[in-house]
């Protein structure tokens, strides 16, 4: 695949004024008032997981979230390791779920505490799936999760995944054997844009880690590559020709360079130079909006794989050095 974006010494630089609605904080404000945890301690179900393994310990875990619907998560640690430990919360790339057990073993095996969550109504695309339904009234939508009640901002699909985002590092606080100082919410693709989007509503992470982020950066993203998911939306508008400004109006809402701007937790990005999903412009956008310290990995000749097992070691890396805990 060919270089499609900026030069890096531009990448570098690049710093867009992405459409902000004047709202943007009143909406997510009410958004989180109106779909509070009550109880939050009380609402916590964990029970132990099918697991093949001797040295970590992990348990199916349940938590309310966007409109108290259940979502399923999934907790490990080290076997036999009784201290509070910091922990990783990681949200899910598009279609996939929280999986197995043997299938996230990196965190607990450094000797972290870790929480993979569901993404509501994804899970049958790839790797060993997930368990979360959504319910909604919407719109029609195209084929995807892109388009669903993108009519409006308040009946967006992502609208509720954000909320059980914010809801999961909440839940996460409160799991035994857990530090409560120190949540580092990470993923990749969409679960680095849930990641970015967490780490602003929640406000209170110690760090973050978002690779090769997808929903940046959105009018400069939708129609500068053809990859889905993002030509969902292309799609949608190719039928539904009157509906562009709406439909962009509705993505300024959840567009995650929004987010990041009010991120002030050090963070670590990755990127690949010939990412045609995420287009590298907008991974930087939200990067260089952030307003504490950020790194950015860069991976000049890979696409949307990014630094893959190279990356993980950094991020393990960066997660010990940034909270001065060794394995």
């Amino acid at each position: 695949m060919p270089f499609l974006d900026y030069p890096l010494t531009e990448l570098q630089a690049y710093r867009p004024d992405v459409r902000e609605p004047a709202d943007f904080d009143e909406f997510w404000a009410a958004t989180l008032a109106e779909h509070s945890v009550k109880d939050p301690s009380s609402a916590i179900s964990m029970t132990p997981s099918r697991s093949t393994l001797h040295v970590i310990d992990a348990w199916d875990v349940t938590f309310p979230g966007f409109g108290s619907q259940v979502i399923h998560a999934r907790y490990t640690r080290p076997a036999a390791v009784t201290e509070q430990l910091p922990i990783i919360v990681e949200f899910v790339g598009y279609g996939g779920g929280r999986g197995l057990v043997e299938e996230h073993l990196t965190w607990a095996a450094s000797g972290l505490a870790h929480l993979i969550v569901d993404t509501r109504g994804q899970g049958t695309r790839w790797s060993g799936g997930g368990d979360t339904g959504d319910t909604s009234d919407t719109d029609a939508s195209g084929g995807g999760f892109m388009t669903r009640g993108i009519r409006s901002p308040h009946t967006y699909y992502y609208r509720r995944v954000f909320t059980d985002a914010a809801h999961a590092l909440q839940i996460a606080r409160l799991l035994p054997g857990v530090d409560p100082t120190r949540v580092i919410p990470t993923g990749g693709s969409q679960g680095g844009a849930i990641t970015l989007a967490a780490s602003a509503l929640d406000g209170n992470v110690a760090g973050f880690m978002a690779n090769v982020p997808f929903l940046c950066n959105f009018e400069r993203a939708i129609g500068l590559t053809g990859a889905y998911p993002y030509q969902e939306i292309v799609d949608y508008l190719s039928v539904k020709r009157d509906d562009i400004d709406l439909v962009f109006n509705t993505l300024s809402y959840f567009d995650c360079v929004n987010f990041a701007k009010r991120i002030v937790a050090p963070g670590l990005f990755s990127v690949g130079l010939m990412d045609e999903t995420t287009p590298p412009s907008t991974g930087f956008a939200a990067r260089n909006w952030c307003r504490g310290e950020t790194a950015m990995e860069v991976y000049p000749f890979n696409g949307h794989e990014g630094g893959g097992p190279y990356q993980v070691r950094k991020q393990i890396k960066w997660v010990r050095d940034l909270l001065g805990y060794a394995a």
